[in-house]
């Protein structure tokens, strides 16, 4: 039997998004983050991680969706991703990060097909977890160029 791809899942403006496990490297309590001149809005600034300073995108703006205030529950999920040239960590603020886990069926649907602007570059595919719709997100595509285009 093979193993099951396991992901975090995180909460962000009521809806359940995912990360898939191996591009997590830490999850850490929201920390003060220096704000960068002129950087784009979902861009917060940088932080830091055990000596070195990373960069930290807001996933709710990233994702086109409103800004929140900071709770009790907000998260930095600290990301390895593969950027355009480079690997790179960075930090994503999300409003909560729920756990670790496994998705009801080893196979993820593929993202809707609609017409128009949508960027579904951004999703990796959708999976349910408790019969819940949860989108996995594809996050060297989605953040990959972002960063390092800030």
């Amino acid at each position: 039997m093979t193993e099951r791809a396991q992901f975090v899942t995180l909460g962000v403006d009521g809806e359940i998004f995912a990360a898939p496990v191996e591009k997590v490297q830490e999850i850490l309590e929201m920390r003060p983050v220096a704000r960068l001149p002129q950087a784009p809005a979902n861009l917060l600034g940088m932080t830091d991680v055990r000596g070195e300073g990373i960069p930290v995108l807001d996933l709710r703006l990233t994702l086109g969706l409103p800004e929140a205030e900071d709770t009790e529950n907000t998260r930095i999920v600290v990301l390895n991703v593969n950027g355009d040239s480079a690997p790179m960590t960075l930090g994503l603020r999300t409003d909560r990060v729920f756990e670790v886990t496994v998705l009801d069926a080893d196979e993820l649907d593929p993202p809707p097909s609609v017409s128009g602007d949508w960027r579904v570059r951004a999703v990796a595919g959708i999976g349910r977890r408790n019969g819940r719709f949860v989108t996995v997100l594809d996050l060297d595509r989605l953040l990959g160029g972002v960063a390092e285009a800030a």
